[in-house]
């Protein structure tokens, strides 16, 4: 009987050894089709898989926004600049306006090899929420653009993000009234992601460099229901100007003032020009002084466009690229800096904030502190239908187009009911990545102790 028994069990060993050894390794010819991994966001970091994703980038619009150019459906100028983000070592760029008429396999596929993501602004000058008059530029016309954005962009595996907004609210009190349109923004476009049946791509607001509502802005995208929060904020920042340090720059502030957040939070813009740029926030973004609230940051800016901030100076649409010295000093800086290893001491519990009191800074208007605009009703049939061509950056713009909001939203009304299959596609979060290796160590265990007690 034992015998057998142990016979039967160094059979099941043997088969499982057989099971779990490894294989002989291939030779793997490239495979430039291969996607990358996309990155997800859980607790308050950004994640491929179960590594820590850390945004190591720069600000990519060359032209300027009085251009009001997508230099990613123009394969000669992505190509001419990929060759240089590949140089630098950035594993990230931010586009701030693309024409959604348009096809970007070609280099969306081109950053993709180079192992690049992108965040996404979803709105251009035609198609956005003015901050001066809100109400109205909150419509049917201008969700669709957004929505025809999202369709061209979460195909690509390497799509990280997408920005709601970037600084609509900024130093002058009067634009804060527009924050629940942003916001309503947000809950429209992640309600849109899940509704169409895509990947959790994580949306955020992009905000300005201003202390004096920074705090507010931050905790009123990720207070409310779930459906209302973000899925990550990000802020420009300029305050560190070299030479300088943590502590000097206030950036130790920061930590403290976000520490407990609950979402992820990277800098959307850094690089003070009133000093020699040394990019010595490096040293900190990518240190544990840093990396258990923050998750990188996106140098500004790729080209000089009429300002100091530029790294390279172009012409036009030639493949003219001329590299000034912080060109040089940025890509040392970044391999001197390398991302921190392991999970960086992020927190693993996704949380929603206090919604901001109002007072004379943070004043909403009608909206109070939490209520947000319903979505506009001719916008509604996009969850299910889709929402078709985007007009993209000729046409008639969205701001007086009507189809505007006429109520306010009931708390969760932004969640997913269906998707575009069927399925219920819901407006979770998910949880961090767990590393399930003590299953197969416990199931070993578990088998031995079995054979130990047929054999007694």
């Amino acid at each position: 009987m034992r015998s057998n028994v142990l016979a039967a069990a160094c059979a099941l060993v043997a088969a499982g050894s057989v099971h779990a050894s490894p294989t002989a390794t291939e030779r793997q010819l490239p495979n430039r089709a291969a996607n990358l991994p996309a990155v997800s966001a859980s607790g308050n970091a950004f994640w491929v898989g179960k590594e820590r994703f850390y945004v190591r980038g720069i600000d990519y619009q060359p032209g300027g926004s009085s251009v009001n150019t997508d230099p990613l459906a123009d394969t000669k100028i992505c190509s001419r600049d990929i060759q240089r983000f590949k140089d630098l070592g950035v594993n990230t760029i931010r586009v701030y306006s693309v024409d959604n008429s348009k096809d970007h396999t070609d280099c969306m596929k081109q950053l993709n090899d180079a192992g690049i993501y992108l965040v996404l602004d979803v709105n251009n000058p035609l198609y956005s929420i003015n901050r001066d008059k809100p109400e109205p530029s909150y419509n049917d016309v201008y969700l669709q653009s957004v929505f025809a954005t999202i369709d061209e962009f979460a195909k690509y595996s390497n799509t990280l993000a997408f920005f709601s907004g970037n600084e609509v609210i900024n130093d002058l009190p009067p634009t804060v009234k527009s924050a629940p349109y942003v916001k309503a923004t947000t809950r429209d476009m992640r309600q849109y992601i899940g509704s169409r049946g895509y990947r959790k791509i994580p949306v955020g607001y992009s905000a300005a460099d201003v202390s004096d509502n920074r705090m507010q802005t931050a905790d009123y995208f990720n207070c409310g229901t779930d459906d209302e929060r973000s899925d990550f904020f990000a802020f420009n920042d300029y305050s560190w100007c070299s030479p300088s340090s943590f502590m000097q720059s206030g950036w130790d502030q920061k930590v403290k003032n976000f520490t407990g957040y609950g979402i992820p939070i990277f800098l959307s813009e850094w690089g003070c020009t009133k000093g020699k740029r040394d990019f010595s926030e490096l040293s900190a973004l990518m240190s544990d002084q840093m990396s258990g609230v923050y998750s990188g940051g996106l140098l500004y800016e790729y080209s000089h466009e009429g300002n100091d901030f530029g790294i390279v100076d172009v012409s036009g649409e030639s493949n003219s690229v001329k590299e000034s010295d912080d060109f040089d000093a940025f890509k040392s800086a970044l391999a001197k800096y390398p991302a921190p290893s392991g999970d960086g001491g992020f927190t693993s519990t996704t949380k929603s904030a206090a919604c901001p009191t109002q007072d004379t800074i943070w004043d909403l208007g009608k909206w109070g502190e939490s209520a947000l605009p319903a979505i506009p009703e001719g916008a509604k049939k996009y969850m299910t239908d889709g929402a078709g061509d985007g007009p993209g950056l000729k046409g008639s713009g969205s701001q007086n187009a009507g189809g505007t909001s006429t109520g306010t939203a009931a708390p969760g009304s932004g969640s997913v009911s269906a998707t575009a299959s069927g399925d219920n596609g819901g407006t979770g979060r998910p949880a961090p990545p767990m590393d399930m290796s003590f299953l197969a160590v416990t199931g070993v265990v578990g088998f031995f102790t079995l054979v130990g007690t047929l054999l007694l």
